[in-house]
């Protein structure tokens, strides 16, 4: 289980720039005019760990295999986007597809690169896409609640749960709240996670500043950060001209350029990173003379269900996990000696796995 990250905003923002840099592709075309991205470009990344690599090195894993993320750059949206301006009816049905939207903003000046606005304000151009995407939720709920009168005439339950809760999302939007504001109990989450409402998916803002200020953000990168934390929103500073550079570059060379721009990682690390903690995703680990691989999985999970993560059967026949703490498989040189000093663990159904567990499962076929 990795995540699928949309990538929205105004037209000449960075989108494409940023997409490119991080599927280390040429995939969408990143032209100085509105509507370049005509097809939403989908792009599987290798999640950077530094753990996988040396849980490799030690258990000597013949293949390295990281779990995966994947971005979806869908084409710029414009005011009015919700009554099909531009091309906006079908960018909305590609964000719905998504589970977390990464906003970009700009927040560089560059007189060679035009607004579609005509000005540089990254604050006015989020509320501009977030009230596109909430007329567009408003108008979704008005017609699924307009088909669902038959079915609570007839005293549908289900029916009737699925009404309640867009009811509170209609409420929430017509105050013009967001319908992730609205406060969802453990045993609704299911039900309203299958509403599909594009602005109860959790956002993570990308500030795209010029290249001077890639480590330090600026004025307008600050505005962001107190417009995110006040929303309980995400944020992440960013440069997608440097992005673009160092996706050209080898790992020698992309750790040279970094330091000589005092950086201390690349921005689609702190991107992921980001894009984990807003999911509640973590990542447990499989490690053998074979291979060792990345899994990724949501906090919480229990044994059984990680293991369905790698195959249905291992979810339906779990026995045990036998498990090792990452800093015990590092620290005592692997599965050997940390078997050899007791800290390999035998958990059953109810073990909650933690991230960096380095994990064995046992199965009936």
């Amino acid at each position: 289980m990795g995540f699928r990250m949309g990538i929205v905003g105004l037209p000449n923002v960075g989108k494409s720039t940023l997409f490119n840099a991080l599927t280390r592709t040429a995939a969408a075309q990143a032209a100085n005019f509105p509507f370049c991205t005509i097809e939403p470009n989908v792009g599987d990344v290798a999640v950077p760990d530094a753990r996988l690599d040396r849980l490799a090195e030690i258990a000597k894993s013949k293949q390295v295999i990281p779990t995966r993320i994947t971005f979806v750059d869908i084409a710029g949206l414009v005011k009015g986007a919700s009554k099909g301006e531009g091309l906006g009816n079908q960018f909305l049905a590609n964000i719905r597809e998504t589970d977390a939207i990464a906003h970009v903003l700009r927040c560089f000046e560059d007189g060679d690169v035009t607004h579609v606005e005509g000005r540089v304000d990254p604050i006015a151009d989020a509320e501009t896409i977030e009230t596109e995407l909430m007329i567009a939720d408003l108008e979704s709920i008005e017609r699924r609640r307009a088909n669902l009168v038959r079915k609570l005439k007839g005293n549908d339950k289900e029916a009737a749960e699925q009404d309640a809760l867009l009811a509170r999302a209609q409420a929430a939007l017509e105050d013009g709240r967001p319908a992730r504001t609205v406060e969802i109990t453990p045993e609704e989450q299911k039900s309203w996670r299958m509403l599909q409402l594009i602005t109860a998916k959790p956002v993570l803002y990308v500030c795209n500043v010029e290249e001077s200020s890639a480590g330090t953000g600026n004025a307008q990168s600050a505005r962001v950060a107190a417009m995110a934390a006040a929303q309980g929103n995400s944020h992440v500073v960013i440069s997608a001209r440097i992005e673009e550079e160092i996706a050209q570059l080898d790992a020698e060379e992309q750790e040279m350029f970094l330091s000589e721009m005092g950086l201390e990682e690349a921005g689609l690390d702190r991107l992921i990173r980001a894009g984990y903690e807003l999911l509640g995703l973590q990542t447990y680990f499989t490690v053998g003379p074979k291979e060792a691989r990345a899994w990724t999985i949501g906090q919480g999970t229990l044994a059984p269900q990680a293991a369905g993560v790698i195959h249905g059967d291992f979810e339906k026949g779990f026995i045990r996990a036998e498990t090792i703490g990452y800093e015990d498989f590092v620290t005592l040189g692997g599965e050997g000696p940390a078997k050899e000093a007791g800290k390999m663990r035998s958990e059953g159904k109810g073990y909650t796995v933690r991230d960096g567990d380095v994990m064995h499962f046992l199965f009936n076929t």
